[in-house]
């Protein structure tokens, strides 16, 4: 079997590392040649700066603080900064790589820009640098972990500190950041076992909290904000069809016009780390990001909401997990999860914080794909009533907030769920239908 499933995968279009490099490259290029359709080179340059200097907590829409065309040309330069630093890290295009420059890209329509990311990637590879552990060690961490990129606009530019120390103060703390992350989120990801995708936004919620706490002892004030831009459904439906287009014709194109390798990913819980470049392929990894960026959007459109800065970050971010953990088949169960419960509390399901939270919440789609429909359900609805409450705590820094929710979730979750599984399992055992000794363990997420 093992070896049949190898040369399935064999049996694709290969694409060079050159080549892959080259498709995430044109993609960023897409996307700012696209500003140009929306804002003249000076709205944009002048957008730019004020996205650089301004503060970027949640939920700061970078469309609605300047303009779709400098907001799409942050997206194309901070697509090329993490394709720098993958570069520079000299690793390869995988799966959890493919997540984390898509969702840089995503988070680049909001909150993240070169100057508050990059102190953050350099203190996680001073991190490597210190403890002599190869540099890719902390390429993840470098990538993920400019979910804390607004502490340094924060610090820098919000709380009225004189400059040059306000920017001197962001730095240092992007850098203490970033330098924390990787062991942190090397223990944490033992607290999830592996079923909140996000394992750094669970991390980075830990240390955003503890920032904002100093900094609320010394005074001073920190409150979410929510600047959102409206009216762009129509060209962004448009962009974003061509792009998920494009995926499933070069994932099937590299398939060689078949779906050989998407049952195996569909099979598969996602549980950290999954790679699904290798489980099924390039091919049918691209076919599963494809349909999950029309899922996204599907779901948007079927709630009646906005496509702004932070929806988009929601529906990148799911694609680039389609690389890395998440299918059509274990993402639907937390969508199903968020929006019953968002109904039964009276959150207007139109609302950008629904909707972010059912795109963000699928961080638990491994939870379903190990226990089921059912459970999934609970862990989306669960999901948003805490993050709904959570964000206090971090004061907006975290981006990656509902990853900070998503861990919580899991850490509930998942010892109870095991626990009923292995009684399940244990009865199916005594009655002669499995053997205990054919289910699959879980892993430690390492």
């Amino acid at each position: 079997m093992q070896q049949q499933e190898k040369h399935t995968i064999s049996s694709e279009r290969e694409l060079s590392e050159h080549s892959k490099y080259g498709l995430l490259i044109g993609f960023a290029l897409f996307m700012g040649g696209i500003g140009f359709l929306f804002n003249t080179p000076q709205e944009i340059w002048e957008g730019n700066v004020t996205i650089l200097t301004s503060p970027a907590n949640l939920l700061t829409d970078y469309m609605a603080l300047t303009s779709v065309g400098a907001t799409l040309v942050n997206v194309s330069l901070m697509t090329l900064q993490s394709l720098w630093i993958v570069r520079m890290a000299d690793a390869k295009i995988n799966g959890p790589v493919i997540a984390g420059i898509l969702t840089i890209a995503g988070f680049a329509f909001f909150g993240k820009n070169l100057f508050n990311s990059i102190p953050i990637s350099i203190g996680a590879f001073a991190y490597a640098k210190v403890t002599h552990a190869p540099i890719h060690k902390s390429l993840l961490a470098a990538l993920f972990g400019t979910a804390l990129a607004p502490l340094v606009s924060e610090l820098s530019f919000n709380l009225g500190i004189a400059q040059p120390y306000g920017i001197l103060l962001g730095i240092a703390a992007g850098f203490i950041s970033g330098f924390s992350i990787p062991p942190l989120a090397n223990h944490f990801v033992t607290f999830t076992r592996g079923f909140s995708l996000y394992n750094v936004g669970f991390t980075c919620g830990i240390i955003g909290t503890v920032f904002i706490s100093l900094i609320r002892n010394f005074g001073y004030g920190i409150e979410n904000v929510n600047i959102l831009a409206s009216g762009y459904n129509r060209p962004f439906i448009i962009i974003l069809s061509i792009l998920f287009s494009v995926m499933l014709l070069l994932g099937l194109w590299l398939n060689r016009w078949t779906f050989h390798g998407l049952n195996r990913i569909l099979r598969h819980s996602g549980q950290l780390s999954t790679d699904y470049l290798e489980l099924g392929g390039l091919g049918a990894t691209l076919i599963n990001m494809g349909f999950l960026g029309f899922m996204a959007l599907g779901y948007i459109l079927l709630m009646g909401g906005e496509i702004n800065g932070p929806v988009l970050g929601g529906i990148f971010t799911v694609i680039g997990f389609g690389a890395f953990g998440k299918n059509i088949k274990n993402v639907l169960p937390i969508l199903i999860g968020v929006t019953l419960m968002g109904r039964i509390n009276y959150h207007d399901s139109q609302s950008t914080l629904v909707l972010i939270s059912a795109l963000f919440g699928t961080t638990l789609a491994p939870l379903a794909g190990r226990y089921g429909t059912a459970a999934g359900i609970l862990a989306g609805a669960m999901h948003l009533t805490l993050v709904m409450n959570i964000g206090y705590l971090h004061g907006g820094v975290n981006l990656y907030n509902n990853g900070f929710s998503g861990g919580l979730v899991a850490a509930i979750l998942v010892p109870i769920l095991e626990a009923l599984h292995l009684h399940r399992t244990n009865q199916r055992a005594l009655r002669g239908a499995v053997n205990p000794a054919d289910e699959v363990e879980i892993d430690s997420g390492k």
